[in-house]
């Protein structure tokens, strides 16, 4: 039963895999639907409140930013990590959300390091991308982070971070963690 169903899923996916991606977006009262290079209408099954932004590769200057703002936090280099961020943040962290002005990021920097006595990072990929209509601006980095806590216990997790850009700073930021389950 399992290679009955798997053989086509296979075939789902390969056919997916080489389908174009030159989509352009449909209206934006109906968001389900988009017409691909081939004419060929698809229609998804999950509505959007806004169209379609079609994302598109940016500068990867954006990146370099990110990553420093990274570095400097990883380096316990504090101000300049908060000199990375705009006036005033969105900043979405495991278990925090709040909007804060520029003044309150380095108390929150210094907070975030509370349990550490080292920490390091291994970068896995980053991404920069921009809206087709060029009115946003995000930056994915994908990486494992390792520490050592105040106790001398050494443990790591896997993170995403995006952070959005206006004008070079970082207006929002979103980390999403993947803890690593305990060993037995």
């Amino acid at each position: 039963m399992k290679k009955l169903l798997f053989i086509p899923l296979l075939a789902l996916f390969a056919f997916g895999c080489n389908s174009k991606s030159d989509n352009t977006a449909g209206t934006s009262s109906d968001s389900t639907k988009i017409t691909s290079s081939t004419s060929a209408e698809i229609i998804y099954p999950y509505t959007l409140a806004e169209p379609y932004k079609n994302w598109q590769a940016d500068d990867q200057k954006n990146a370099v930013t990110v990553m420093k703002m990274l570095k400097a936090w990883e380096t316990k280099n504090l101000t300049e990590c908060a000199g990375y961020f705009a006036d005033s943040v969105d900043m979405r962290l495991d278990g925090y959300r709040k909007k804060l002005p520029h003044d309150s990021i380095p108390a929150l920097l210094d907070m975030s390091w509370a349990n550490y006595t080292s920490v390091s990072i291994k970068m896995e990929d980053w991404e920069p991308v921009i809206s087709s209509d060029k009115k946003d601006q995000w930056v994915t980095l994908w990486y494992k982070q390792n520490w050592v806590d105040k106790k001398g216990k050494a443990d790591s997790m896997e993170m995403i971070n995006d952070a959005k850009m206006v004008n070079g700073k970082i207006v929002v930021f979103d980390e999403h963690i993947q803890h690593y389950p305990a060993k037995k």
